[in-house]
């Protein structure tokens, strides 16, 4: 009994070891940037020509725990601020981006600097291209794992240190230069943005590491019904009430990935539900389908200032099925208003995209 409880030990941190490697090393493994479900509360995220889009300024915070359940859980946290300079028709922002392997300790982080310029096409249309340039440190902390010589052969039980020379502090720092563009009109909207364009070798070890370019295409479109209204008299307010198709694709090496789904706005309340996956695309002989996606969201508008709070559960409908504890995502977005009131608003269009 107790032998079988020693292979049972060393199979399961044998397994760890080759993660660690898999993740750190050079091989032909094939991984992705972190993704956040509420797309859309991570503007500044999913595509740079979202820097300035609200024509306010704007500060968010959002994060993900995926697989809480499991050894190899991901969480990963953004936070960002964005300004419209309404005399330049231009936005700038700033992101700041952690993600983190909790099996082996392997960590990247990345802070970004993005501006796009509003470029007015037609009475009923507007162009926002945008770039992105940051910097990026990715480690891994091999403390995290425990090798055969560390095990008492007759209990199975980490009696000592390993002989293995691991040096836990190694890290990585490369630039990294990225655009987006973003079409826009009153009621729809299509963005497409390209990450890692120089595609930097990340390898944590010295060796050629390339981080594969990124795709994103984003699009959706807004129908409006009679908005409602909150209060009485000069403190009544409107409060809109729409649906909002939306989708993304994005791709990144052999990894693809869809979002499909539905907005439903009845402020002060948001619901949303969307499906991830690409159910006709094989990945290892089984259906790309990944998840079902619940999100909750609440909208609370000031005198000039919103803001968002939201929370939504990725259901996994993989292989690796529900009992990973799927996902939890919460975010935090404050915006308000910073042009001069004094002067006169100019005539442009606002992205309608959902807050979530």
């Amino acid at each position: 009994m107790m032998r079988n409880i020693f292979y049972l030990k060393l199979v399961y941190r044998l397994g760890l070891v080759v993660c660690g490697w898999m993740l750190a090393a050079p091989l032909t493994v094939t991984g992705q940037d972190p993704q956040f479900s509420q797309f859309y509360a991570a503007p500044l995220y999913l595509n740079p020509a979202f820097a300035g889009s609200t024509q306010q300024g704007r500060v968010g915070i959002n994060y993900r725990n995926q697989w809480p359940a499991i050894d190899a859980n991901f969480t990963t946290i953004s936070a960002f601020a964005d300004f419209y300079i309404e005399d330049k028709n231009s936005g700038i922002g700033a992101l700041l981006t952690r993600d983190y392997v909790g099996i082996v300790g392997l960590q990247s982080i990345s802070l970004a600097f993005q501006y796009a310029y509003q470029l007015k096409l037609t009475q009923g249309l507007s162009f926002r291209p945008g770039v992105q340039v940051g910097i990026y440190n990715r480690s891994i902390n091999f403390g995290r794992l425990t090798f055969g010589d560390q095990f008492d052969p007759r209990t199975g039980d980490i009696v000592q240190g390993t002989a293995e020379g691991l040096n836990t502090g190694q890290s990585k720092f490369f630039p990294d230069l990225s655009f987006g563009g973003l079409f826009f009109s009153k009621n729809a909207w299509l963005g497409i943005a390209a990450y890692h364009l120089t595609q930097p070798n990340q390898s944590i070890l010295g060796a050629e590491d390339k981080l594969n370019m990124k795709l994103s295409f984003h699009a959706g479109w807004k129908f409006f019904f009679r908005p409602g209204v909150l209060g009485d008299g000069v403190f009544a307010r409107p409060r809109e009430r729409s649906i909002a198709p939306v989708m993304q694709y994005r791709e990144q090496g052999l990894f693809r990935q869809a979002d499909v789904g539905l907005y439903y706005t009845f402020e002060p309340l948001i619901i949303g539900t969307w499906y991830r996956g690409i159910p006709f695309r094989q990945v290892n002989g089984f259906a790309n389908n990944e998840s079902l996606v619940l999100l909750v969201g609440l909208t609370m508008k000031g005198e000039k200032d919103i803001l968002n709070i939201g929370y939504s559960y990725d259901y996994t409908i993989s292989k690796l099925g529900p009992g990973s504890g799927g996902a939890h995502e919460f975010s935090l977005v404050y915006s308000w208003p910073t042009r001069n009131p004094r002067k006169p608003p100019k005539d442009k269009l606002v992205i309608p995209c959902p807050d979530f």
